[in-house]
This record gives structure tokens, C-alpha cells and sequence, in this order.
């Protein structure tokens, strides 16, 4: 079923620098326009509020997409119809350096970067009308409104805030084999990451040690989170995401990790549920995390380009409800009555997946979800924030996305929506129910690259029973804070 990255017919980039200018000459073609200039901010430097302490600072990246430049302060523009990419970088700042380092030089710049040409930030607006002066009916192109110049600096022809964002959207959504490269690495490291928790789990006290551990391995290869730490145990993994990662880990049956790095903006997503101990605690904790495992193993394998996502979320509702008939948790209705009133929701309320790039959550403006407009409420994408919208286009080679199945019980929504819901209370068995409340929740995730002809799984982080055996093997040794040395 699975085939190599090979047999995507992708242009790959000669250099080993980022393929920035390859991006743009994508996102100018996709404009469709022959002529004007693509300008594009990087993210500035900025303070706390009342503080002289700095924010996290991070990327914009559909600036970095287009220049492949982590550093801050940046901007760019492209001349479409010279095909001419300026980098436009701060000037350095020699009284500064002692305390705060020094970004790239003009010549470091040019030697880093896949661009025409590097410039300082100061000479920006004098080339802007320079660029004006022979382009007066031309379309100056922006993100948004707000990331125009100043008047008073520059005045362009024509303004145009509408079309670049879904341009380079288009592009996002298909990764090339640089962009693939970087998902690989972060998997890897990712991979290392929760293979170090493992380890070390039936030592834990905390759930915040989970997070630590983690994290540790992560910054050790150099590389950061793609997003906030997922570490719930017990009850807590019914939280989809539950980032507090403070409580104790005594007496809870498992612990649902979705923790991913990022390498170079490239991010991963990666979500292990497992039993602290090492052993199954309870036959409901088995159970569930049995049929979660066959909705991610089914949906992986029908994985192809043609193929709409949301056929795939439909059908692991479809075995959810079968799973969830047989033990009792749902009854009296067929699987499809149980369908068409999405009373599944309540075990399972998120979508099967989205994109991965840039954003763990990537392009958002190209949904991964597609559903008719005549739609049952199991099918009512309306409920979800995106990707979960109507008219996605099907899968495509090149595309990186999530399938994250799962089942939780979340006794607060349980409560507030389905148990006492004229709809959907007499289907759902409240005795059966309240013993599976101490499993909490069980999530499985993996990161999965659309080829020609089928898929490659890029994640590695362990899982079932090789997961178990990392449990209960490394709860025989002092592997205390001991990470993998092979990436």
C-alpha cells in the first residue's frame, strides 16, 4: 500500500538552501497575474506589555514560506514581471551586539538565502517607488489591509489584500521534497521525544514530568514545540486539549500524549495513548484503545490520492459506533440510526485530521473535510472549526496530513449535552458509560504523506504493544532523563 516519496512527481529544488524563490514563482503563478509586486512582512520584535522583557518571538510564515528566513524584522517583495526577489534585512546595530548578538550581514545573507538579492530595511520605501515610478498601473499585493506602508511612505497604484493568502495557500497545501524532508526530521526528533517518556513513565509522579521530559529531548536536538504540550492522564485525556500538565499521576489508568516538535518551522503532530504502567489496567481501557487503533489502521490504509477526507471520517465514526454498540455504551438504535443523529459526537467531537507544514494546523483556508450540503447532523462540519468545512478538494500527492481518531469521555459534555438530550440520552447506556469514565480519553496520531500512488507514514514515535514493551522494559532499568543518541 505504502510507496516511497520518489514516485511524486515533484520539482525539487538544486540547491540545498530553502527553495524560497521556487515558492514565489508558485504563488505568482497561482495569482495568474503577469505583472505588479508581492510584499511581505516578517514578524517584528516586541515587548510585554509594561515590561521590558520580550515576547516569544515567532515567524510569520507565509513570510517565511516565501523567504525561508528566521530572523526577525524581515521583509520582501517579488517583481513578477522581473522575476526579481528582494530579502530586506535590519542594519546592525553595533552597540546592541554586546547584549543582544548580531543578525546576518548583507553578504551572510545572500550566502544563506534563496533570493535575488538582499537589501537593508532603510531602503525600502525608497525602492518601493523607484518600482512605482515604472509600474503605475501595476498591483501592489499584501496579506492584509494593515500590512500596507505607512502613507506618508509610500502610496501604491493599486492595492490588492484579497488575493495572496489563499495564493499561497494553494501552494502550502502541496509539500516539495525540501518541505517533506523537514516534517521527516521533526518526526524523528519527535519520534525520540516520546520514546524517552516511555521510558521513563512508571517513575513519574506528575504529569508536569511528562512535559519536562519530553520538551528536554526536544531542545536537546535543537528543536522546538509545535505547539503546546498535550499530557493528560485519567480523566484529564477527555479534555482534547488539556495543556495544565500539573497533576498527579496516582491512580489514573492512562495518559494521552500529543506533543510534536518543530524543525526549521516545520512542524509535527504526534498524539501516543498508553497505560502507565506498562499493562492494560482495565478491560475498558483495552477495549477502547483497540477500537481507536482499528479506526486510525483503517482509514491509514485507504489513504490515496482521489480520495475525499471526510468519506475516511465518516467511516471511522462508522467504527466507533460498531465498537461502541458492542460494549454496551450505545444501544438501541442501528449503526446508521446512530449516523444520522451524531450521537457519536459525543465520544468522538473532532475531525479525523487536518494539514501539516507551517502550521500544525496548516492552511487553514484549504479544508482537509469535505461533506454535501445535505448533511446529517453526524456529518454537520458546522459544529467544527476548520478543517471540518464543506468543499475540500480530494487528497492530492504532496499533501502531509493528520489521521487522529479517538474516543473520550468527557464527563462534564457528556452531562451537558448528550445525557439529558431528548436526542440522544436513550441511546447512550448510563451504567455501561460510568465505568469507562476513569479511562478519560484515547487519541492515536500520526502524520501521513499523500503519494502517486498511496501513502507513507512519516511518524515513528512507538505505539500498542511496541509501546507497552518500551513501558515495561525500561521500568527494569534506571533509565532516568536517558534519551536516544541516534538522530
Amino acid at each position: 500500500m505504502t510507496d516511497h516519496i520518489s514516485s511524486i512527481d515533484l520539482e525539487v529544488s538544486c540547491i540545498e538552501k530553502y527553495p524560497a524563490k521556487q515558492h514565489t514563482q508558485a504563488v505568482s503563478r497561482k495569482l495568474g497575474d503577469s505583472d505588479g509586486l508581492i510584499y511581505l512582512l516578517g514578524q517584528y520584535d516586541f515587548t510585554i506589555e509594561d515590561s521590558d522583557q520580550p515576547k516569544t518571538w515567532r515567524q510569520r510564515r507565509y513570510f517565511y514560506y516565501c523567504s525561508g528566513v528566521d530572523v526577525p524584522d524581515c521583509c520582501l517583495t517579488y517583481d513578477i514581471r522581473t522575476d526579481h526577489l528582494i530579502l530586506y534585512i535590519p542594519s546592525i546595530k553595533p552597540e546592541r551586539v554586546i547584549w543582544t548578538g548580531r543578525g546576518p550581514t548583507l553578504e551572510e545573507a545572500e550566502d544563506l538565502y534563496d533570493v535575488d538579492e538582499v537589501r537593508l530595511n532603510h531602503q525600502l520605501f525608497a525602492d518601493l517607488e523607484c518600482w512605482k515610478r515604472n509600474h503605475s498601473q501595476s498591483i501592489f499585493y499584501v496579506l492584509h489591509d494593515d500590512h500596507r506602508p505607512p502613507d506618508k511612505y509610500f502610496q501604491p497604484p493599486q492595492v490588492d489584500y484579497e488575493k495572496l493568502l489563499p495564493a499561497i495557500d494553494a501552494c502550502r497545501v502541496i509539500k516539495d521534497a525540501h518541505e517533506i524532508k523537514l516534517i521527516r526530521k521533526a518526526n524523528d526528533i519527535t519520534a525520540r521525544a516520546h520514546r524517552s517518556v516511555l521510558r521513563n513513565i512508571t517513575s513519574f509522579k506528575n504529569e508536569s514530568q511528562i512535559q519536562g521530559i519530553f520538551v528536554d529531548a526536544c531542545l536537546s536536538k535543537d528543536a522546538k514545540q509545535a505547539y503546546q504540550v498535550i499530557a493528560g492522564s485519567g480523566e484529564n485525556a477527555g479534555t482534547l486539549h488539556y495543556v495544565k500538565n500539573n497533576e498527579p499521576l496516582k491512580g489514573r489508568q492512562l495518559v494521552c500524549l500529543d506533543a510534536g516538535s518543530e524543525w526549521e518551522c516545520y512542524a509535527s503532530d504526534v498524539t501516543r495513548t498508553f497505560p502507565i504502567s506498562g499493562k492494560w489496567p482495565s478491560q475498558e481501557a483495552r477495549d477502547i484503545y483497540e477500537i481507536v487503533q482499528h479506526m486510525q489502521e483503517f482509514c491509514i490504509e485507504k489513504l490515496r490520492p482521489g480520495v475525499p477526507f471526510f468519506y475516511l471520517h465518516f467511516l471511522a465514526h462508522i467504527i466507533a459506533i460498531e465498537g461502541l454498540l458492542k460494549l454496551g455504551i450505545l444501544q438501541g438504535a442501528t449503526v446508521e440510526e446512530l449516523a444520522s443523529l451524531g450521537t457519536c459526537r459525543a465520544f468522538f467531537p473532532h475531525g479525523l485530521g487536518h494539514h501539516l507544514g507551517l502550521e500544525v494546523h496548516d492552511v487553514p483556508g484549504i479544508p482537509v473535510l469535505w461533506s454535501d450540503k445535505d448533511q446529517s447532523s453526524l456529518l454537520d462540519v458546522n459544529r467544527s472549526m476548520p478543517p471540518c468545512t464543506a468543499d475540500s478538494p480530494k487528497l492530492e500527492a504532496g499533501m502531509v496530513v493528520t489521521v487522529e481518531p479517538g474516543i473520550y469521555f468527557s464527563r462534564y459534555e457528556l452531562e451537558r449535552s448528550y445525557l439529558h438530550s431528548p436526542i440522544h440520552s436513550r441511546y447512550i447506556n448510563k451504567e455501561v458509560l460510568e465505568r469507562y469514565y476513569p479511562v478519560g480519553g484515547v487519541r492515536i496520531e500520526d502524520d501521513i504523506l499523500i503519494t502517486a500512488h498511496g501513502y507513507e507514514n512519516l511518524t515513528t514515535a512507538p505505539k500498542g504493544n511496541e509501546a507497552l514493551e518500551i513501558i515495561q522494559n525500561g521500568s527494569k532499568f534506571n533509565y532516568s532523563m536517558r534519551f536516544d543518541d541516534d538522530i
